[in-house]
């Protein structure tokens, strides 16, 4: 099995874990990868697909009980990162073998899991609206859910919907669940990024500022990718090429631009949508006691409490990438069996 999976080149859209070898187990669900088309993704400015790949994992009992229908956890992958790297694409962790080693030990029920593609022309959509990187708002919480619901055997309430992502995802998580509080019940948000605007230094405007190809921006730090994708996803300029306005300008601030990026960090969105997530039946975030972006997820989680946001707020020994594979095994996935609906609300039509 091992062999099969590190010699075959399979570019099929539908790939069997059961052919999969993890380092602790075989798996025993499958997962899809299929295209979902966005129409509101169609006619961004940087020129990415609308037709965008979706991981899908479907649980053991799938194939095997076509009676029954599961609750769905849609997650959200972080800057440059992929869907398919959550499912085997990388070494250090999978989220399908997290999860199949927590229903061999009791700590979760069957579900789907399901992750869109979001790596766009700048790295990361940030799971916003925006003219240069679409509309992924309605992507993930409208036309995605639409079409899970339409083609796999789901329960359909919000209670049987959950969301959860990291780093950019997590911030995705609490951006969506603010203002989308009837799409999901229950969120979580590993490491979140972007919670505060933190605007780019002069150094790093000017290195963004030079960056004109996707060859320039491929040579490019990660800190200067962050700077672009993040101005495609909160200030974009529908006029000018490359489509971004950044904080700076001839090394000048740009106050205007500087607005937009506080418009859209969740520390300054809070207050407005405050009420949207007292309406989830169940928030939690995490963060690695050595992770850079700490500071920003203790300050979101004191607002939260100020506001009497209902919450769980977590810290462990670990970085910004450390002990993925241990949180979504431990924590994240029995947290989503624990609050998530295993039940119908109303009978929904076969497919």
């Amino acid at each position: 099995m091992r062999k099969l999976m590190l010699t075959a080149e399979i570019s099929v859209t539908i790939c069997s874990l059961a052919l999969a070898q993890t380092a602790r187990q075989p798996l025993k669900g499958t997962v899809e990868r299929i295209k979902v088309h966005g129409a509101s993704l169609e006619g961004n400015l940087e020129g990415d697909s609308p037709d965008r790949d979706v991981s899908i994992y479907l649980p053991p009992s799938y194939r095997t009980s076509p009676n029954r229908r599961y609750p769905v956890l849609y997650l959200l992958h972080g800057f440059t990162d992929r869907d398919d790297h959550w499912f085997g694409g990388k070494p250090n962790f999978n989220v399908a073998a997290s999860f199949e080693a927590d229903l061999d030990k009791g700590s979760a029920r069957e579900m789907i899991l399901v992750m869109p593609n979001a790596y766009t022309r700048y790295a990361g959509s940030f799971y916003g609206s925006s003219v240069a990187t679409g509309d992924w708002e309605t992507f993930v919480t409208q036309e995605l859910v639409t079409y899970i619901d339409g083609h796999y055997r789901t329960l359909t309430g919000s209670a049987n919907r959950g969301l959860a992502g990291h780093s950019m995802g997590g911030y995705g998580a609490v951006r969506l669940a603010m203002k989308h509080p009837g799409v999901y019940s229950s969120v979580y948000a590993m490491s979140a990024c972007c919670l505060t605007p933190d605007i780019p230094t002069v150094d790093t405007i000017a290195k963004a500022e030079a960056v004109r190809t996707v060859e320039d921006f491929d040579k490019a730090d990660f800190g200067t990718k962050v700077a672009l994708g993040l101005a495609a996803a909160w200030s974009p300029n529908p006029k000018t090429a490359p489509y971004v306005d950044l904080p700076r300008k001839d090394g000048k601030p740009q106050s205007f631009v500087i607005a937009e990026w506080y418009a859209n960090s969740p520390v300054a969105m809070l207050g407005q949508y405050a009420a949207n997530l007292k309406k989830l039946h169940a928030l939690a975030l995490d963060i690695g006691l050595q992770d850079g972006l700490l500071a920003e997820n203790q300050l979101l989680d004191r607002l939260l409490s100020d506001l009497s946001v209902p919450h769980i707020f977590e810290t462990y020994e670990g970085t910004h990438t450390s002990k993925i594979d241990e949180r979504l095994e431990t924590k994240v996935l029995p947290y989503f069996t624990k609050n998530l609906s295993f039940d119908a609300a109303l009978p929904s039509r076969d497919h």
